[in-house]
């Protein structure tokens, strides 16, 4: 009698070590925490934020990566603004845990926020960024060498990604809030809370 033989059975991985979804107000703690770590104390007084004091993000537009035991391990949201004009969004902050760096986290809430504001109906999106890094998404320099930021901020790091052909042409002028305004109850705290945390390797966030 042929003895029965064991048939391998493979094991199954899950697909990617995180999911992406929409942020939580529970998440809300843990957000603040990672952007802390990943910026540093003085993040509340960089340009970009100045773009986003007492005003909501965009809807739909607040994503959160997390682990299978729901750790928040990354981080992007994008806001309503006027770039010269031209109705665009700014992208950022974008962040990711420094021990999830190398998973493909910050790609993929990247792809998913962009995908979800062009489904929405948004024609451009801005962000202050590294060129090598954002450019694999399509953005660039290209059209956004005629606009600024409040404050001061690196010419070469303003990059554009035109969602519609054309949102950007002839943009020109300071870069402004336009998003609806929150009350003073929910807008962003500007203490940091990580004073003794220790900063994490340098990674290509978004302010």
């Amino acid at each position: 009698m042929t003895a029965k033989r064991n048939t391998p059975v493979a094991l199954i991985r899950n697909a990617a070590p995180f999911a992406i979804r929409a942020e939580r107000a529970s998440d809300v703690v843990a957000r603040e925490a990672l952007l802390d770590a990943c910026f540093g104390e003085n993040r509340h007084a960089r340009a970009c934020q100045r773009l986003r004091d007492g005003r909501a993000p965009a809807a739909g537009l607040s994503l959160a990566a997390v682990r299978q035991d729901g750790r928040l391990v990354g981080t992007v949201r994008l806001w309503h603004v006027s770039a010269g004009g031209r109705s665009a969004l700014m992208l950022g902050p974008l962040a990711v845990d420094d021990d999830r760096r190398g998973l493909g986290v910050g790609a993929a809430l990247m792809q998913r926020a962009l995908a979800t504001a062009k489904t929405r109906g948004h024609v451009a999106v801005i962000l202050l960024g590294d060129a090598p890094y954002y450019a694999r998404f399509g953005f660039s320099a290209a059209k956004t060498g005629e606009l600024s930021l409040p404050g001061t901020f690196e010419r070469e790091r303003l990059l554009g990604l035109e969602l519609v052909e054309g949102a950007l042409d002839g943009a020109w002028g300071m870069i402004v809030p336009t998003g609806a305004s929150l009350s003073k109850a929910k807008a962003p705290r500007t203490a940091s809370r990580s004073r003794n945390r220790k900063a994490p390797l340098p990674v290509p966030h978004a302010a």
